[in-house]
């Protein structure tokens, strides 16, 4: 079946969902977001008051993970409910082509756009009459790609680009499409664009999707706020980075904002909202020879697959549905996304293209979960030093297989959150039988594996090349 044919089946397959108000939907995205960057996850430094609230008034996921390690795979896993390894989407764009020819494993070419032939949730929604929006980082794609392609009635500044070079107008116009008045702050242009959106659509079913380019490089807060967290950071807490702590409260005062006009437009008490991370927070000395931010007690960030680049801040908040200051220990991961936000909507099951996530929504409900498989796949070299590898989560057991000499690490999560104690020699039967779900799951997905590198140079390794040959997207 086509795309075409597929979406046109389903306002016949939903009628008995269009006869009631379906919940609006609200998915508010933060790059780079580390776990530990809220009040409610303990960090002592960061305010976040309107996302405690919102975590206090909705369910908080204690083991929520994002698809991918860096960006553009985790979106695009949130838009198709797909894996980014079935996709073969599986780098941010601007790393999707090998330009290391010195490495240990030659890294494979990954898609540069997310594929037309992809049903996104965009498109599944507004095939049942949401009005649907993308305020913010696309990332999937440029001309041809972008979400005004991908189901979006309403597109505003996302395209191609992975990061803005400032958050001050008019200087993001080098980047992004956006216009604005001099001196205004891209977190707050774009939440306000989110707010009209909500105002003109309140009457109607609406589907808004905010995926902030804050707290992403470069590292530019207000210079008020700047000064607020300058003047209490301390040296002996690992997080205290005043600049990136501004942009983090600009963030919360946009969580602040939307929540303010769901209210303000009286269709607060109808409407789902899902905070989370496309992953996790950089620990790496990428901007100013400094860490960002610390994702302790996880061990290390972004762009690598222990819990400090892919576990991240996850709340749903959902009015009758969802008890407030809830929390759920069971693991979620944003491929869960998409069957989710379909399976709120009255979207059968039965009748969405095939997705590797699974909704949710009996987790919401208060209902106990099933253990299962949890999978990623990031067979690339991170701009953060991380190496090509893949992940499997069972319960509280994590196997990750480094593809550059073929060794496994194992943890207990529950014992071991630090991901200290590697647990492969001491625990062989375990590790064998996680690691070969995990290869079945790369097979059965046909993973692109890296390849061994005949020019390995220790001594080049970083060094950067012409890049080899990127796919395209279809």
């Amino acid at each position: 079946m086509t795309r075409r044919s597929f979406l046109s089946s389903l306002p016949a397959a939903c009628a008995a969902a269009q006869r009631k108000r379906r919940p609006n939907i609200v998915v508010i995205l933060i790059d780079d977001y580390g776990w530990r960057d809220t009040g409610f996850n303990g960090s002592k430094f960061h305010e976040t008051p309107n996302i405690d609230r919102l975590a206090r008034e909705g369910m908080v996921f204690t083991n929520g993970y994002s698809a991918s390690a860096v960006c553009s795979p985790t979106r695009a896993a949130i838009m198709t409910g797909k894996a980014p390894a079935r996709l073969h989407l599986t780098s941010h764009l601007q790393g999707a082509s090998n330009r290391f020819h010195h490495t240990k494993v030659i890294q494979p070419s990954a898609r540069l756009a997310l594929p037309l032939d992809e049903v996104t949730i965009a498109e599944l929604l507004r095939g049942q009459g949401y009005r649907t929006a993308c305020v913010g980082k696309w990332h999937l794609g440029t001309q041809g790609f972008l979400p005004s392609d991908q189901g979006f009635d309403v597109s505003l500044a996302g395209d191609e680009a992975g990061s803005t070079n400032s958050f001050f107008y008019p200087d993001w116009r080098k980047k992004i499409n956006l216009d604005a008045k001099p001196g205004d702050y891209l977190t707050d242009r774009l939440t306000t664009l989110a707010a009209d959106f909500i105002r003109e659509n309140k009457a109607r079913e609406f589907f808004l999707y905010l995926p902030h380019f804050a707290v992403h490089t470069p590292i530019e807060g207000k210079p008020d706020k700047v000064k607020k967290y300058d003047a209490k950071s301390n040296p002996n807490d690992p997080q205290n980075f005043g600049e990136y702590a501004a942009m983090i409260e600009s963030v919360d005062e946009s969580v602040g904002q939307i929540m303010k006009t769901l209210e303000e437009t009286g269709v607060a008490d109808n409407t789902l909202i899902l905070f989370s991370a496309d992953n996790g927070g950089v620990t790496s000395r990428e901007w100013k020879n400094r860490p960002v931010t610390s994702n302790l007690p996880l061990r290390s960030g972004k762009g690598h697959l222990y819990e400090g680049g892919i576990r991240v801040p996850t709340v749903v908040r959902w009015p009758g549905v969802v008890k407030p200051g809830s929390t759920c220990s069971d693991p979620v991961v944003s491929y869960d996304y998409a069957p989710t936000i379909a399976d709120a909507a009255g979207i059968p099951t039965q009748k969405l293209p095939a997705m590797d996530g699974r909704s949710f929504t009996s987790l919401l409900r208060g209902r106990a979960g099933k253990v299962r498989d949890l999978f990623w796949h990031y067979p690339h070299y991170s701009p953060q030093k991380g190496r090509p590898a893949a992940a499997i989560r069972n319960g509280d057991d994590k196997l990750i297989l480094f593809f550059e000499d073929n060794h496994a690490e194992l943890y207990n999560l529950k014992a071991d959150i630090g991901e200290t104690t590697d647990l492969a020699q001491s625990q062989p039967a375990k590790a064998a039988a996680m690691r070969k779900r995990l290869e079945a799951w790369l097979k059965e997905t046909n993973a692109q594996i890296p390849a061994q590198n005949p020019n390995y140079d220790v001594a080049r390794e970083f060094e950067v090349g012409a890049p080899m040959g990127p796919l395209t997207a279809k």
